[in-house]
């Protein structure tokens, strides 16, 4: 008897201990705006990967490359179109050993990646033809995509020999890119911003290119760009580095620049490891360590400040775990909590625009290679994206580490859009919004629509953080009968009433009675 009583107890503190509610004060400086975004701050990528990718024994991309990605799949043009306008950018590892056969009539052999010994990342050279970009571009147009090319900036180089055996020497031999950039203008297709070479800065990935050298490079690109985009109010955009912070090297290469070649300095996020790290699932719940990263945002963020002030900071590609992310962790709910909070992060520290690595393929995709269908993550940044405005409020609590909490002015309507992450395995937090001038409970007299707030509250489904399953308010979030995106309807409560967090949980909420003067 006694220990069946010793059981019930134990049960019934647990019981209590899964309802633990903590009140907390999360406070909105809406005074004056701390950052800007980009408009269109979310954006996914797509690699040029081909089936044979593998890593960790698995070979998670599948037909999800540029190449072989089937452009007719309805679910894709759904999922990009349910955006308005999502920024795509087309790079990743083998994009500087990419040819572009688009010069002349007649067809040519032009063969995809292969495996390949002694090749870059192990694959050897491969083509881009003429109508797959025709392709590339009509679908595109189509879905009114922002599109960012990344160029092959390894064309004409060599090894420079000595220990450094990444160290690639020599001018870059433009021509291809040339023909490529003549061609696309000549069609009409719109290009957002051209970027010239993966990973290649600092002390590189597999390959290297010196500061110095690579702004000159660039400074080349620009004006082939200017060339064929004479007009400035059309012309796209240059963007460099796109590879991984090395201060020395991104303030060398700005400075040898000049004024106005960049319009995007674009540096690379794999944060969480590698995707075979068997503590993966820990490191995305722990506050901790993603706080670490901050600091690489911050230096990245003065260091323009610094020497390029008239370009904007871009996360040109991060998957969170790299080598194709996390097999069981990556496309399921529990990497929201890294993945928006980094969106958070990344804005607060002027960040323009994040690329999310990538929009199908690999472990990370936001949409399931093999399916097309939705992942979690896909849509946390589509909230995102018609949620949150491009002006960054300050906005701090004093709970607990495991409630993360940003927030922006609304997109498109009056007020301010919070975002509030919840990772503490038990604890519920009542969350109450305050404005340091206490003026957002004064302001809800006399308007309708201050009382009412719309809450958006994203969980797992079956409870299971590592589900592909996501609910929206408590309801399966399924594609259409037609392959399209569902509708995420809100739940509209009292204003006047906290916040309810549950347990991992993740909440988007609108305040529209939140009148702060940096939305005006």
């Amino acid at each position: 008897m006694g220990s069946n009583i010793f059981i019930i107890w134990c049960l019934i503190t647990l019981f209590c201990l899964c309802c633990d509610a903590e009140e907390v004060k999360l406070l909105v400086k809406g005074s004056k705006s701390i950052a800007k975004t980009d408009e269109d701050f979310i954006c996914a990528t797509l690699d040029w990967w081909p089936e044979t990718k593998c890593n960790y024994n698995q070979c998670p991309w599948g037909k999800a490359g540029i190449l072989n990605l089937d452009l007719k799949n309805k679910i894709l043009a759904n999922a990009i179109r349910a955006f308005s306008s999502l920024r795509i950018r087309i790079g990743g590892s083998l994009q500087d050993q990419v040819v572009y056969d688009v010069v002349g009539t007649s067809p040519r052999k032009c063969p995809h990646f292969k495996r390949m010994e002694g090749g870059l990342f192990g694959f050897s050279k491969g083509c881009l033809s003429k109508e797959r970009w025709d392709q590339i571009n009509n679908f595109f147009h189509e879905m009114g995509v922002r599109l960012t090319f990344g160029l092959n900036a390894l064309v004409g180089r060599r090894k420079g020999g000595g220990p450094d055996d990444a160290l690639m020497v020599g001018e870059w031999n433009l021509k291809n890119s040339y023909d490529l950039i003549n061609y696309t203008a000549s069609k009409g297709y719109k290009i957002d911003s051209y970027e010239l070479g993966n990973e290649l800065c600092g002390s590189g990935v597999s390959a290297r290119v010196e500061a110095e050298q690579y702004a000159k490079d660039t400074v080349a690109l620009k004006k082939i760009v200017a060339k064929f985009y004479p007009n400035p109010a059309t012309r796209p955009k240059v963007l460099g580095p796109a590879g991984f912070y090395d201060k020395q090297w991104f303030e060398a290469f700005l400075d040898t620049l000049g004024p106005n070649v960049v319009d995007g300095v674009t540096h690379h996020i794999y944060n969480l490891g590698a995707g075979v790290d068997p503590t993966l699932i820990n490191k995305v719940q722990d506050p901790s360590f993603l706080d670490q990263i901050a600091e690489t945002y911050r230096d990245v963020a003065a260091s323009i400040e610094r020497h390029s002030p008239w370009a904007g900071a871009w996360v040109g590609e991060a998957g969170g775990a790299y080598n194709s992310g996390g097999r069981y962790v990556s496309h399921s709910f529990v990497d929201g909590f890294w993945y928006l909070d980094q969106l958070g992060m990344t804005a607060k520290f002027n960040h323009k625009v994040f690329c999310r690595q990538s929009l199908i393929g690999g472990n990370y995709g936001l949409l399931n290679t093999a399916t097309f269908i939705p992942n979690p993550d896909y849509y946390g940044a589509l909230l995102w994206h018609r949620l949150m405005g491009t002006s960054v409020l300050s906005t701090s609590h004093t709970g607990s580490a495991y409630l993360r909490a940003y927030s922006h002015c609304s997109k498109k309507a009056t007020g301010i859009a919070v975002l509030v992450i919840n990772m503490s395995k038990y604890t519920t937090f009542e969350v109450m919004v305050e404005d340091d001038a206490k003026l957002y409970e004064c302001e809800q007299d006399g308007d309708a629509n201050a009382y009412e707030r719309e809450e958006y509250h994203l969980t797992p489904k079956d409870g299971n953080i590592l589900s592909d399953g996501l609910l929206l308010n408590g309801v399966a979030l399924k594609l259409t009968g037609d392959s399209g995106i569902p509708e995420m309807e809100p739940l509209v409560v009292d204003a006047s009433l906290p916040m309810k967090i549950a347990p991992r949980s993740i909440v988007f909420a609108l305040l529209k009675g939140f009148k702060a003067t940096a939305c005006a």
